[in-house]
């Protein structure tokens, strides 16, 4: 079968959840079917790409992102506008021209659309679609949260708009895939008569995940780019709130960061190491004691989490951060939503050995039964087939 696959992210290197979600899914399609794959890049990424993706796709085209600016004219207009200022402001004419350009030269049987790109569907020429991984929660958290009335009434409006337009937007497509149940349920109230909503859990290839590299006592890690906003307001919570705690009774403790800062502000404080991208995360995470997940926002699964249960690294999380996965408290992981509670848990794992030890073993064996691609791609395969012959 001959597949179109657009996404918002360009997928290769896979250095975020949402790039490493995408490039396992175009793994997974590549063994069984042809793919075109119809991305958006960084304008360094539009005419140089790698031959990792070359290896899956039969073909790869690259369009320029338009970021979303929310104080640009187009944006402030878009406020009188039913759908979503980011919809509208990111709009790329490019796109819709490279899409219309593919379906008339390639003829293909289905498309999946990820993520934001499923805007795009009014140029589909009603072909078979697929909508992979609809997000709601990143929308509707912050109107929960809201605690005085202009961002009540800020976060309102968008969550409004948001919610109207999804409700349209899936009923066009054969199915839609979310990453977990929470998810699933929002979408369910928001489109309460579509009835194609199947959970894909966000995964690992837990056979890319094999280190020699031993752990070292008082290394901690966190992973994950700051311009995601949830891992920003992460680091600043653990920083400001819980290290100084742990520093009390480890006083050798280091905390190494990955992943693009932003050149976001920090608390100041000691023992940090801020790396940027690298090249070989599974490394970092493996040589870790612990791996913090202090997430106190944001919506899915956490990838960052798999992939230290994959390398044999104890999680400590917040309820927010296990929030989507089948995990156990005790079990599994440890899970804080204090800083003493935080703190106190990261402490425990240094020295209770057999705590350690057990977490180690049953996150392994969890991540092996749950979040292996190579035991969840059967089912998303299964759905790209029922939708296709829909």
């Amino acid at each position: 079968m001959k597949i179109l696959f657009l996404s918002s992210w360009f997928p290769y290197p896979p250095s975020n959840g949402s790039k490493l979600r995408i490039y396992n899914l175009l793994r997974g399609l590549a063994e069984h079917h042809t793919v075109t794959l119809l991305t958006f890049a960084e304008a360094d990424q539009v005419n140089e790409v790698p031959s990792a993706l070359h290896t899956l796709c039969q073909q790869v085209i690259a369009v320029p992102w338009k970021p979303f600016q929310p104080q640009g004219l187009q944006a402030r207009l878009a406020l009188l506008n039913p759908t979503p200022r980011s919809v509208v402001d990111t709009f790329s004419p490019l796109m819709a021209q490279r899409i219309s350009d593919v379906l008339s030269s390639d003829s293909p049987d289905l498309i999946i659309a990820s993520q934001g790109t499923a805007n795009y569907q009014r140029w589909f020429q009603g072909r078979p679609a697929l909508f992979e991984e609809v997000e709601l929660a990143m929308y509707y958290e912050p109107y929960l949260r809201a605690t005085s009335p202009k961002a009540r009434l800020r976060h309102g409006l968008t969550w409004v708009k948001h919610r109207h337009y999804m409700h349209g937007l899936v009923r066009r497509f054969g199915a839609c895939t979310v990453a977990s149940e929470q998810e699933r349920h929002l979408l369910a109230r928001v489109a309460p008569t579509y009835r194609q909503i199947h959970v894909i859990p966000n995964c690992v290839q837990v056979a890319d995940y094999t280190t020699t590299t031993p752990p070292q006592p008082n290394m901690l890690i966190f992973t994950g780019s700051f311009r995601y906003h949830a891992n920003h307001e992460a680091m600043v919570w653990f920083l400001s709130q819980v290290y100084a705690r742990i520093q009390e009774q480890i006083p050798a403790v280091q905390l190494t960061i990955t992943g693009d800062h932003a050149g976001l502000p920090l608390p100041p404080v000691t023992n940090v190491t801020l790396t940027g991208q690298v090249d070989q995360i599974q490394t970092y995470i493996a040589q870790s004691w612990v791996s913090i997940v202090p997430l106190l926002s944001g919506g899915g699964t956490r990838l960052k989490i798999l992939e230290a249960m994959a390398l044999h690294t104890p999680v400590v999380t917040t309820s927010k951060g296990a929030e989507g996965l089948h995990v156990r408290h005790e079990e599994d992981l440890l899970i804080a939503d204090t800083p003493d509670a935080f703190a106190e848990a990261v402490i425990r794992l240094h020295r209770q050995p057999a705590l350690r030890t057990r977490l180690v073993s049953n996150a392994y064996s969890k991540v092996r039964s749950e979040y292996d691609w190579a035991a969840t791609m059967p089912r998303f395969l299964s759905l790209v087939e029922q939708v296709a012959d829909a």
